[in-house]
């Protein structure tokens, strides 16, 4: 813990003061009966009808403004803030001189008393009682103002460094409601979400995060051992494997909404830790897929903003489906002039991009090849909502192969404001086929490669029990949200990212 500041010694203090007055400064109970928009709700259909409301309010102390014989104060809970008036008439010179002494901004208080309207017509609670709930030894952040000298005032934000917004988030939940805003709305996100696939009969669903065998995705995974079973762990990386081993059981539309753990680099746009929505639907192929998936978002749009036309950074985004449909060949032949379908090989799509005046990365898989061109040209120009569709086989394991086309699969990504929001398949349900894919990624990738697929025998068992055909979607949670409130690192649409660790 670090020392504490002269501010902090004074607020300890009042704490042994209070607690050698006989005051519990943590009291077991609070006694609240409304909260601020309760209260001030039911006071304005009171005034209509002549009548008198009290209420018992709680929340954290934001402000005071000592005024002789009386003092205002607003405190602040979950629902806003509501104004207190402390007058000596009604609580007498002995308690407003211990309010004005012993109660700090950030401490948490009670007050019981008659709600009114001042001269200014602010709702406020006429305080009869109050009491201590909880003494904040630390001051919150302040907001400063800022006058330019032609005599505009900026009024600057309680807590702006991003690191100490990212490590402290309780502060930053504390001093600025627009933060509390983003939650709020990522909650409605989820629940949308869930709504919008109950309603069509999907089924949700919880999977093992601890798993024997990892895999439905290309990543390293995070590594621990389980002591009873005397067996290394692994945190999944994706619900896929799991899911579809559901539809073996005549499940046949499945979704979880969870954490994921991918043991990769911090970026704007991807956290290890991060919230991931996967559904399988049998007897649906991608393209179905691809048209219940805007419809899915364009409506939860609609549900949490009330609109389907958003804004990110300088771009709107217009949601409102059919969305734009384009093939990755074409997309990468277009930016690069390059055609991936003329180069089956590594060796030969290298040569061609170095031809171009490109510089690829060497002694990589021709899929890894086409990923280096899809982010590093094609990704940053999808701007509006796409469907990026028919992927190489060699970086998709899951997918079916387009049929008469050995080397692509039925796979899509979606796209908007120049990154990845989701990925889809027509899911392999072919054991066999399964299989070789397996040994396959076991062949072109080093052991130690952080994109090698393990080979999972009980989901070949699973398999061979028949598979529907089936279609799968899985998307970022986190990079939705941040479509969703206009937010550019992932790290503001998470309550808790992770960081290195601090040094006291």
């Amino acid at each position: 813990m670090p020392e504490y500041s002269s501010l902090e010694k004074i607020r300890l203090e009042k704490l042994r003061v209070l607690r050698a007055q006989g005051i519990e400064p943590y009291p077991n109970r609070a006694e609240r009966t409304h909260t601020s928009a309760q209260a001030i709700a039911e006071f304005m259909a009171a005034e209509q009808q002549g009548r008198s409301v009290q209420a018992t309010l709680a929340g954290r102390l934001r402000a005071t403004r000592p005024m002789g014989k009386l003092c205002f104060a607003h405190i602040e809970d979950g629902d806003g803030r509501i104004q207190l008036l402390f007058r000596v008439n009604e609580i007498g010179p002995e308690k407003l001189e211990f309010f004005n002494r012993m109660f700090d901004l950030g401490d948490f208080l009670q007050a019981s008393g008659t709600l009114m309207r001042t001269k200014t017509g602010e709702v406020t609670l006429l305080v009869h009682d109050f009491k201590m709930l909880a003494k904040a030894i630390s001051p919150l952040p302040a907001a400063k103002d800022e006058q330019l000298p032609d005599g505009t005032v900026i009024r600057h934000a309680a807590l702006e460094d991003p690191e100490l917004r990212a490590r402290q988030r309780y502060a930053d939940l504390a001093v600025n409601p627009e933060v509390r805003e983003v939650f709020r709305k990522r909650a409605a996100i989820l629940r949308a979400l869930r709504e919008f696939l109950d309603e069509r009969g999907f089924l949700e669903v919880e999977t093992p995060i601890l798993q024997p065998i990892y895999g439905g995705a290309a990543a390293r995974p995070f590594i621990t051992y389980h002591n009873e079973l005397e067996q290394t762990m692994y945190l999944r990386i994706s619900f896929e494997l799991y899911l579809k081993r559901l539809l073996v059981g005549n499940l046949e539309k499945v979704y979880e909404i969870g954490r994921d753990f991918r043991n990769e680099g911090v970026s704007y746009k991807h956290n290890p830790e991060f919230t991931q929505l996967e559904f399988y639907w049998a007897y649906a192929d991608y393209l179905q897929v691809m048209t219940l998936v805007e419809e899915m978002i364009s409506t939860v749009a609609q549900r949490v903003l009330g609109t389907t036309r958003i804004r990110y950074g300088e771009h709107e985004l217009d949601l409102q489906p059919p969305w734009r449909r384009l093939e990755m060949r074409q997309g990468l032949l277009d930016i690069t002039e390059v055609d991936i379908y003329a180069h089956p090989t590594a060796d030969s799509l290298l040569a061609a991009l170095r031809a171009k005046g490109y510089q690829p990365p060497v002694g990589v898989t021709r899929g890894k090849l086409i990923d280096w061109m899809l982010s590093e040209f094609l990704e940053p120009t999808l701007i509006q909502p796409t469907f990026l569709y028919d992927y190489p086989r060699d970086i998709s394991p899951l997918a079916k192969s387009k049929p008469g086309d050995p080397l692509t699969v039925e796979r899509f990504e979606v796209y908007m404001a120049g990154f990845e929001v989701g990925n889809a398949f027509t899911e392999l349900n072919d054991p066999l086929d399964q299989e070789a894919r397996f040994l396959e990624m076991g062949r072109d990738y080093a052991s130690d490669d952080a994109e090698r697929h393990p080979m999972d025998e009980d989901y070949l068992r699973a398999m061979c029990y028949g598979m529907p055909p089936n279609g799968g979607f899985g998307m970022g949670i986190d990079r939705l949200v941040m479509l969703f409130t206009d937010k550019h690192n992932i790290r503001e649409v998470l309550l808790f990212p992770a960081l290195r660790e601090e040094e006291f």
